[in-house]
């Protein structure tokens, strides 16, 4: 079967800054995938590669069995791929349905209702401004946001970086009622009892390239992983 999302080899740069090296992964349909590394290893480099936001210099990037190599991000985006971005980019003066509204995407098979159902705090505040919302809440709002534009693949960039224990679990939950409704996500992630809860698969960076590939499985079991690539003691 065709993966939803494959990417093989890619070379990306910053300036004459080679910063990947051949990184291949793919996230498969009903899949959450998570993408692990240090500070630095080059995971958001390899999520703005992926949307265009920065153009491989050698490689492959696979939408559902289309090359989308090289377009550019608005092209991606419309052709399913969506990322939320770690500033999140919300409009600070628009309300939270304002900002949900011009989002949607005509056709798209994701409704307001859909994201007040899976995002109730989202209906609470909807006439809020997005800067009066929490933290935690203008994260629901970006991530709900990408929804309203249909993606086949959504990635999440550090979505629960900074939060309060409760609203990481709240993220968490609705993280999986993303994906058991037919989105498949690419995470990255350094809150690594959230991988472990979350994730299928975990692929790990290591200075620009793929160093390790473990089941989810594997990764709970094998402690020597997360000791040996990320440097810090599982939990």
């Amino acid at each position: 079967m065709t993966p939803a999302l494959r990417v093989d080899e890619i070379h990306s740069f910053y300036g004459k800054s080679h910063i990947l090296h051949g990184v291949s992964l793919e996230v498969r349909e009903g899949e959450i995938v998570t993408l692990l590394g240090r500070n630095g290893a080059g995971k958001s480099t390899t999520l703005k590669s992926i949307v265009g936001l920065i153009t491989p210099q050698r490689g492959r990037v696979e939408l559902g069995g289309l090359d989308v190599t090289g377009r550019p991000a608005y092209k991606i985006a419309n052709a399913g791929l969506s990322l939320v971005p770690e500033d999140r980019g919300i409009f600070h003066l628009l309300s939270v349905e304002e900002n949900l509204r011009i989002a949607q995407r005509k056709g798209a098979r994701w409704g307001l209702a859909d994201i007040y159902r899976i995002f109730p705090r989202l209906k609470e505040r909807s006439r809020n401004g997005g800067g009066q919302l929490s933290g935690g809440e203008q994260q629901m709002l970006s991530i709900a946001r990408a929804l309203l534009g249909g993606p086949k693949v959504l990635m999440l960039d550090e979505p629960v970086e900074g939060l309060a224990p409760i609203i990481v679990e709240e993220i968490v939950d609705q993280i999986r009622k993303i994906r058991d409704a037919g989105v498949p996500i690419l995470l990255v992630e350094q809150n690594l009892a959230v991988c472990g809860q979350l994730a299928d698969r975990h692929y790990i960076l290591e200075l620009g390239r793929i160093a390790h590939e473990a089941s989810a499985q594997d990764f709970r079991t094998d402690t020597s992983i997360i000791d040996r690539y990320l440097g810090v003691k599982a939990a």
